[in-house]
């Protein structure tokens, strides 16, 4: 199976030297890549993180949204698996400045604009033959939201959790598929939690767990 993973927190620019991004370690997304690897899977790792790329992958490093998106619909055809873990910005400058903003005794207003949803077109582009995983990572409603984004998403399994979950090693995660019960792991570590995806994606592709 060759598996198509994303990883970290994008970083939006707002001059040469400042951007916005998130508090995400890409962890979860490393873990899946090695996972992947060790039960003999090919894995392209698309990733914004400053984490050392785990030995045996295809690296493509990214820094923004924009470019991970670009990332993605490159080697998208080519996988089985496509398994978003990364916390891609939902907004990125307008106009972001060429040259390194000076700082002024006054408010300053940037304008935002939405980024393109990587996982909602990958959903609406994936063939008969693919899966697309999902993470919802929410603060309230955790499972309402996350049933939300999996049928709107078109996804074939999402992983919900928490902010609790940013930066650890251990954390509680609860697995969701269209008409399957949920699978809670309360806490474990990422390590864990990231085989049994492994395992949930070959099952999917194999088409032992009807989608």
């Amino acid at each position: 199976m060759h598996l198509l993973i994303t990883a970290g927190g994008t970083r939006e620019y707002i001059d040469p030297v400042r951007f916005i991004t998130n508090a995400s370690s890409g962890r979860m997304g490393y873990a899946l890549t090695r996972a992947a690897v060790k039960a003999g899977h090919k894995v392209t790792l698309i990733s914004a993180s400053d984490l050392q790329p785990p030995v045996g992958v295809e690296f493509v490093g990214v820094n923004s949204a924009a470019e991970m998106f670009g990332a993605v619909k490159k080697h998208f055809p080519q996988c089985d698996c496509l398994i978003m873990t990364a916390a891609v910005a939902d907004y990125t400058p307008v106009r972001p400045a060429k040259t390194k903003m000076k700082k002024q005794d006054k408010s300053l207003t940037i304008k935002l604009k939405p980024t393109v949803d990587i996982l909602k077109w990958a959903g609406k582009k994936k063939k008969k033959n693919q899966i697309v995983v999902g993470f919802a990572l929410e603060d309230k409603k955790l499972r309402a939201n996350a049933e939300k984004k999996l049928r709107e998403k078109n996804l074939d399994m999402i992983i919900a959790n928490t902010p609790a979950a940013i930066g650890t090693e251990k954390a509680s995660f609860q697995i969701g598929r269209p008409d399957r019960k949920w699978l809670k792991f309360v806490p474990e570590t990422k390590v864990k939690v990231a085989k049994k995806i492994i395992s949930l994606a070959e099952e999917l592709i194999a088409g032992n767990c009807p989608k």
